[in-house]
């Protein structure tokens, strides 16, 4: 079951953790940033496999727990914002540019590793 949303320990090693609900950047767990998972703040990507709960199981988070993860997710998204100093208008419109050539710049991430 979820309870409420947080973000979780951080492993210093960086391990791949599965379900659960203890630690940050793991996959398929609950109320934690992470991936794949049910009940988290926001996602989180450590980097490893990411291992997916089912849609009935995301469908039966009650409203209160994704309210709380939703509100969790925006407070996390505007502090950040305040840090890199870029305003909601800033990141709007930083969206809107970069989503129109994602896949361009993506083709060209992938030439670019297989010319190194």
């Amino acid at each position: 079951d979820v309870s409420s949303p947080k973000h979780g320990k951080v492993d210093p090693n960086n391990m791949p953790h599965v379900g659960g609900n203890m630690w940050a950047g793991g996959t398929g767990g609950r109320d934690t940033a992470g991936l794949g998972g049910k009940g988290g703040p926001y996602r989180l990507d450590a980097g490893h496999r990411v291992y997916q709960v089912s849609q009935a199981e995301k469908d039966a988070v009650p409203e209160e727990v994704k309210r709380a993860a939703r509100e969790m997710g925006e407070k996390a998204f505007k502090r950040r914002l305040k840090e890199i100093q870029m305003s909601e208008y800033d990141a709007s419109t930083y969206e809107r540019f970069s989503g129109a050539v994602r896949r361009q710049v993506q083709s060209l991430r992938i030439i670019l590793d297989n010319l190194q």
